[in-house]
């Protein structure tokens, strides 16, 4: 594994726009403790968000895996970029014929996307945990060691759609194309959820079925790993409850979506595999 390991990271040394983009992803994870710098004291108005606990144990686990998967988009290119300069540098048919098999490439491929996933997730550690330990009221050991579920959550949510990232990658050879394709099937999926509220509008008012199938989707899925958590705040609940609202949603990481989103990860590496070994070179 670590000499595929570096085979692959021996590649992004010299790609410069992959190193370029990696520091913009760390660069914005990095920036999640700049909300807490945001204030406004407009005379009677004063508003500063980590006076309203985002960056409370455990609540932080929860918010900033959320905020900090939305940037995931970046490393998406550098992963489809890795596969796309395989076939514009020919480095993919030197590769085979210096001996590394087609198996062996992909899982170069794979522990790239792990290792990417895992230092993702170790830095929204230590940046939670720093912005945690300053800015949260409890600080209890108990505490702050609950709902780290949503770092697992993060790393798995990252190597399912990096995985899928790969796969279009391999299938049109493009990064641009990668992605786009990715946009497709996101929009694809959209359709497909409109369509099937439509179906069950009158049988099905809480939309609890449309959830029960869309659920076995990859990227909703990979989306119902961790739920928002806007509406989990204290400031937010106060207010629904004073216009009549309230918010019976599980924010819990379901084992079941874990489930889901591996088996996905599982096919579309299996996918790159039979596609590259399919495909003439």
């Amino acid at each position: 594994m670590l000499r595929l390991l570096t085979i692959e990271f021996h590649k992004l040394k010299h790609n410069s726009a992959s190193k370029v983009l990696s520091l913009i992803y760390f660069g914005l994870l990095t920036s999640i403790a700049l909300i807490a710098v945001i204030k406004f004291d407009i005379g009677p108005i004063k508003f500063h968000l980590a006076d309203m606990g985002i960056f409370n144990f455990p609540y932080i686990w929860h918010f900033n895996t959320y905020v900090a998967s939305i940037l995931k988009f970046f490393l998406l290119l550098v992963i489809v970029s890795m596969m796309a300069n395989e076939y514009s540098y020919k480095t993919l048919k030197q590769n085979l014929i210096d001996g590394l098999s087609k198996k062996e490439f992909i899982l170069s491929k794979f522990y790239t996307v792990v290792v990417f996933a895992l230092i993702s997730t170790i830095f929204v550690f230590v940046v939670s945990l720093i912005l945690g330990l300053i800015y949260s009221d409890y600080n209890e050991f108990s505490i702050i060691t609950t709902d780290l579920v949503y770092l697992l959550a993060f790393f798995i949510k990252l190597v399912g759609f990096f995985s899928m990232g790969l796969f279009f990658g391999i299938l049109v050879k493009r990064s641009a194309f990668a992605v786009g394709a990715m946009v497709v099937w996101l929009i694809a999926e959209s359709m497909f959820k409109g369509y099937l509220f439509w179906t069950f509008r009158d049988a099905d008012k809480t939309g609890e079925s449309v959830d029960a199938i869309m659920q076995f989707l990859p990227l909703e899925a990979i989306s119902n790993l961790i739920k928002e958590p806007f509406s989990r705040l204290g400031a937010v609940k106060s207010v629904a409850s004073q216009i009549g609202e309230s918010f019976t949603k599980s924010y819990d990481v379901h084992f079941s979506s874990i489930l889901i989103v591996c088996f996905w990860t599982f096919i579309f590496v299996y996918l790159s595999y039979r596609l590259l070994q399919k495909r003439d070179l």
